[in-house]
């Protein structure tokens, strides 16, 4: 294919003869999506007492945000909430182990924090007391064991606030700035002189020093004074017999940041915006610290006892890098401890900065002890439901009256359910299959858990509860698609937010029966017969079966359209409304001309478990493009499409995969259109890159395999490359870079779309219409009939 498209700096309008072809347009689909398919609701929450239901919601994009609407638990109609009921809206539930607010032992009462102060509610009468009214802001409110007080914090401190008599006790005594003691130290030379020289300041010294012991010995004993010196604080808390606090210190490093300019601004000037720095930047240094109160004692633990904290990996021995593992310190940080309700028994979350190592340790809070309760080691990264991406605090705690631990492990390849008997090491497997477990949540009597799994389907999510120990789940929810659930304070009524693929979340509500509360589509959005995209598994040339959604036409026109979704870590293939809503109504709009569209989840999706997200360590681009090589196969062999009649997009991730597959595997392809692609990984965040190409220093090889700036010699069919100017995530500065490396090259056939005012998600119906004309006009002249 010869066409040579012209390069574009400009955002004008482009008009597609082709859409008239089908009830839908361009111009159509890529409006506002509130006014077109109407607003539909999010985030429920339930009143105190279960009885009424609170949501988020603007029917029909009437109001010029989301509004909270309301509806009792017996109704069916949802009714605005009026500012007055809105201001004095009072606690509110979304879950039992949220963390955001506490109930005492016996759930009748609930301490929580709004607006800076701490709030106590009586579940049994319906009153709340208002604990604080200062202008210091208090949170993190938690009851004492015995139910008599409650323990909170107020800038760097923990308090804890008697309940009978108002008294408030200060827990923790940590202080800004440095150790005076330090500065004393500098100075110590200086001081020495003077004691030796003059009799009067020796005298004055031993006074004062007599006097400030007097007042030391009448004084009641505080807590130890810790100095955070240039460090900020982080973690702060306390264990329940309140003996031992627990803080993490942590100073950040001075990394170079990364910067964006605005040109089209209100003031008329360029403005520079400052961005994250890129993969390879140097980590925060974190220490982990212990007080006991009752030995006025402060220790650091030392994370480094753990076995395995010196190991070195597997791509540094295949790269012959001459490392001794007794020399090869890892930088690591820690989540907790987390303490059970007795205070018996601590655990301490460990996470290695290279996101290698995770483990989970029993601290015994005299010595500074920590011994492995259990390590989950991956030599790509660990991830997964239940695990930060990004090294982060994982969903772990104690079932409460045992001292049993929950977490979630990728130990069989997926990610379940675990608990470890804290007093003898025991680990227990309690969910079981090749599926994934999200978001589990122990009921109010802690004898059952609640989780939401694709059980059956990968493709589907459902609410299960199983009991607390292990066994079969039992399924809750029954509407097909996804359902996101919140159960009520009582569990006896849940609230759901279901969607379809051709419909997006809508508000039920189910106890012994099912009822619908929101409806949001516009008649215009209904008047349109969306598709249900069929969902096919094909066999990828490594033998792997491949899920993949296809948009078949009813009269095809012998072309296929292959969209690649963003993120890398992204479930698309699903029977549910999804994210790219646009991109659904687009395919819709490509299906009724005629193309067989095809989306796939391609290795290093979600949702397949630990051994298809990690098929892309240190190479995207290979089996992650590959699968896109099998898919183009796939519409062959099926649909009897030519690979020179396939064209390819997506944007962030998948505009990456889109410039991989122009660049390196051409015959495969007719034409792509790659948005806000990344372009270098080498110029990526670090939080993402580094897990899955280590860092630039380390891994070269994995960074040079993966950039398609390396390969943009093998560019032979048109290009599209649509980019935000003002993209702090994947910044305008990486397709300017690979723009110039085109024009060395001498390449002709490639566009560059400019769009002044977008970042990395567009936001202005203008700017969506633009691009998809663009798209839409690249395919039907390359790939479509016009292109023959």
């Amino acid at each position: 294919m010869q066409r040579i498209l012209p390069l574009l700096l400009t955002c004008s309008c482009i008009a597609t003869a082709a859409a008239q072809h089908s009830s839908l347009s361009v111009n159509r689909i890529m409006q506002n999506p509130k006014t077109y398919i109407g607003s539909w609701p999010s985030t429920p929450f339930w009143s105190e007492d279960g009885e009424t239901l609170y949501f988020r919601w603007n029917p029909m994009g009437a109001f010029p945000a989301d509004s909270l609407y309301s509806v009792s638990r017996t109704g069916e109609t949802a009714t605005k909430v009026l500012p007055e009921e809105r201001r004095n809206l009072g606690p509110t539930f979304d879950g039992w182990n949220h963390g955001e607010w506490v109930y005492d032992g016996d759930h009748s009462r609930k301490v929580y924090a709004h607006n800076g102060d701490i709030y106590v509610y009586d579940r049994t009468d319906g009153n709340t007391l208002r604990l604080t009214r200062t202008r210091e802001s208090e949170r993190s409110p938690r009851f004492a064991p015995d139910g008599n007080s409650v323990v909170f914090r107020r800038s760097d401190n923990l308090f804890r606030l008697d309940l009978q008599s108002g008294a408030t006790h200060q827990l923790t005594d940590i202080r800004e700035g440095p150790d005076p003691k330090d500065d004393d130290e500098e100075n110590n030379f200086l001081e020495s002189q003077q004691l030796r020289l003059f009799s009067i300041i020796r005298k004055d010294k031993e006074q004062r020093e007599q006097r400030e012991a007097a007042r030391e010995r009448d004084q009641e004993p505080g807590p130890p004074t810790h100095y955070l010196d240039d460090r900020n604080i982080q973690q702060l808390r306390v264990d329940p017999t309140e003996r031992y606090v627990s803080f993490a210190t942590v100073k950040q490093a001075r990394n170079t940041p990364t910067m964006g300019i605005a040109f089209v601004t209100e003031s008329g000037y360029a403005e520079h915006l400052s961005g994250r720095p890129k993969v390879g930047m140097d980590a925060a240094s974190f220490k982990l610290h212990l007080q006991d109160l009752s030995r006025d004692t402060t220790m650091q633990i030392d994370l480094h006892q753990i076995p395995g904290t010196y190991d070195v990996h597997e791509f540094q021995r295949e790269q012959g890098m001459e490392l001794d593992s007794s020399k090869t310190k890892r930088d690591i940080f820690a989540f907790g401890p987390y303490w059970s309700e007795d205070g018996r028994h601590a655990v301490v979350e460990v996470r290695a900065r290279d996101n290698k190592d995770r483990w989970l340790c029993r601290l015994d809070p005299e010595s500074g002890a920590l011994d492995v309760l259990d390590r989950q080691h991956d030599e790509a990264w660990i991830a997964g439901p239940g695990m930060s991406w990004f090294g982060g605090q994982s969903l772990v705690g104690f079932i409460p009256g045992t001292d049993l631990f929950y977490f979630q492990s990728e130990a069989t390849g997926y990610s379940h359910l675990y608990t470890v008997d804290v007093s003898n090491g025991d680990v227990n497997q309690l969910t079981h299959g090749e599926y994934e477990v999200f978001s589990p949540e122990l009921s109010k009597d802690g004898t059952s858990w609640y989780f939401t799994s694709g059980l059956t389907t990968p493709h589907e999510r459902q609410l299960y509860t199983m009991p607390v120990s292990g066994g079969e789940p039992r399924q809750l929810t029954s509407m097909p698609g996804n359902n996101v659930v919140v159960m009520n304070p009582r569990e006896d009524m849940m609230a759901i937010l279901h969607s379809q693929p051709n419909r997006p979340p809508e508000v039920f509500v189910q106890d012994q029966e099912l009822r619908r509360i929101t409806f949001s589509q516009t008649d215009e959005y209904l008047s349109y017969d969306w598709r249900i995209p069929k969902t096919v598994w094909f066999e990828a040339s490594d033998g792997v079966q491949v899920p993949a959604h296809v948009f078949e036409p009813e009269v095809p026109n012998g072309a296929g359209v292959l969209f690649v979704h963003g993120a890398g870590y992204l479930q698309n293939v699903h029977n549910w409304w999804s994210s790219y809503y646009r991109e659904y109504m687009f395919h819709n709009l490509l299906a009724d001309l005629g193309y067989t569209v095809m989306q796939v989840d391609y290795r290093g999706s979600a949702g397949y478990g630990r051994d298809w997200r990690t098929a892309i360590y240190r190479h995207m681009g290979g089996r992650d493009l590959q699968d896109y090589v099998d898919a183009s196969g796939y519409l062959g062999t099926t649909y009897d499409i030519d690979p020179e009649r396939v064209a390819i997009y997506g944007g962030s991730y998948g505009g990456f995969i889109t410039l991989m597959a122009l660049f390196t595997e051409a015959e495969h392809f007719g034409a792509g259109a790659a948005l806000r692609s990344v372009t270098d990984w080498a110029h990526y965040n670090h939080g993402y890159t580094s897990n899955i190409l280590n860092t630039p220093e380390e891994d070269s090889l994995a960074y040079a395999r993966s950039s398609p700036i390396n390969f943009a010699e093998g560019l032979e069919d048109p290009l599209l490359m649509p980019h935000g100017m003002v993209d702090l995530n994947v910044q305008f500065q990486d397709i300017v870079r690979l723009a110039q490396r085109l024009i060395e090259l001498e390449k002709d056939d490639w566009e560059l779309a400019v769009y002044p005012v977008e970042g990395h998600s567009f936001q202005e119906p203008s700017s969506w219409r633009d691009e998809y004309s663009r798209i839409l006009k690249l395919i039907e002249q390359e790939v479509g009939l016009s292109s023959n």
